[in-house]
């Protein structure tokens, strides 16, 4: 009989981009001193979960968020470029108010979750696909009954989530974004204790403050 698994996805702690409101993307920021002390408080909390296994995006920040996880742990991280955050092309590095008032039409849909209107920015579905086929693969490395942190970005967790439940893309703009170092849990759900679980969700945006 195989036990149900548990996947927490975890974002990243603050940084210097996150704090003036610029977009990241996939720009290499590390955490600032805020993202440090969130990551560690963090960290402590995720660790009372007893994950099995820790993979991580490649990005700084989140290599920088994983390393509180793994010293609570004692795991070490597997890096995947595949949990990176969404590439949003010319728009990496401005601020929201450049973005604005250089595009304000796409500007406003991006803020409204529509990232697909990003000039030269990277697919929503491109993202779930390359998000659910690393998130799957952590899963099927998970023991039985484990569970499995993965570290990774706001907008490629809300979208992961969102595949991995089945729902439509469409439905993106019903979850709210994740705060820094907040995390989501899904669980297996099996019908056949030995067949294939669909996942569900336990709790989504809980913080060590919360």
């Amino acid at each position: 009989m195989s036990e149900p698994r548990s996947l927490v996805l975890l974002r990243h702690g603050r940084t210097a981009h996150n704090a003036a409101s610029r977009i990241q993307g996939q720009v290499d920021v590390d955490l600032d001193d805020t993202g440090h002390d969130q990551a560690a408080r963090a960290a402590v909390a995720v660790a009372a979960l007893e994950p099995d296994v820790l993979w991580c995006s490649d990005l700084g920040r989140t290599r920088s968020t994983a390393a509180y996880v793994a010293k609570e742990t004692g795991l070490e991280p597997t890096y995947d470029a595949r949990l990176r955050e969404f590439f949003l092309g010319e728009r990496e590095g401005l601020t929201h108010a450049e973005f604005a008032e250089l595009a304000p039409e796409e500007f406003a849909r991006f803020r409204l979750g529509d990232f697909d209107a990003v000039a030269g920015g990277e697919a929503t579905a491109a993202v779930a696909s390359r998000m659910s086929d690393v998130l799957s693969e952590l899963l099927a490395a998970t023991p039985a009954g484990g569970t499995a942190v993965a570290v990774s970005h706001g907008a490629a967790i809300r979208t992961a989530v969102t595949a991995l439940l089945g729902w439509p893309l469409s439905a993106l703009s019903a979850l709210h974004g994740l705060d820094n170092c907040g995390w989501v849990v899904l669980d297996e759900h099996k019908v056949d204790p030995d067949g294939p679980g669909t996942l569900r969700l336990r709790a989504y945006n809980r913080t060590a403050d919360a």
